[in-house]
């Protein structure tokens, strides 16, 4: 666990309202909204970005949640961001996925 905020996160080290949970991941609400639906869901097991990843069907799963979390939020449309490394924009170095929604998304992102 270390000092990963989203491990402490995962092992009730620090409170959080997960909005879904299950064994393999969790999503929560981004403590710093880029939109008005912004959920960050995280996979249980610390993986660092996508260059440590070991298997589609672990990424897959946490793919395939997407959509679900936003049927859930009532969102027409959503954009799925997964940054990988501090030049990409990762902050805290435990994979997790974006999901934003509730308002249009430009091209380019920034």
């Amino acid at each position: 666990m270390g000092d990963c905020i989203f491990c402490k996160i995962i092992y009730k080290k620090i409170p959080s309202q997960p909005v879904y949970e299950d064994e393999q991941a969790m999503a929560i609400e981004d403590r710093n909204p880029q939109a008005p639906v912004h959920l960050l869901v995280i996979p249980k097991r610390h993986i660092v970005n996508l260059f440590d990843a070991d298997g589609a069907a672990q990424i897959g799963a946490l793919l395939l949640l997407l959509p679900r979390l936003a049927r859930e939020k009532n969102l027409a449309d959503f954009r799925t961001v997964i940054n990988s490394g501090a030049g990409a924009g990762q902050s805290v170095f435990h994979l997790h996925l974006h999901l934003l929604g509730g308002r249009p998304m430009h091209w380019p992102p920034g």
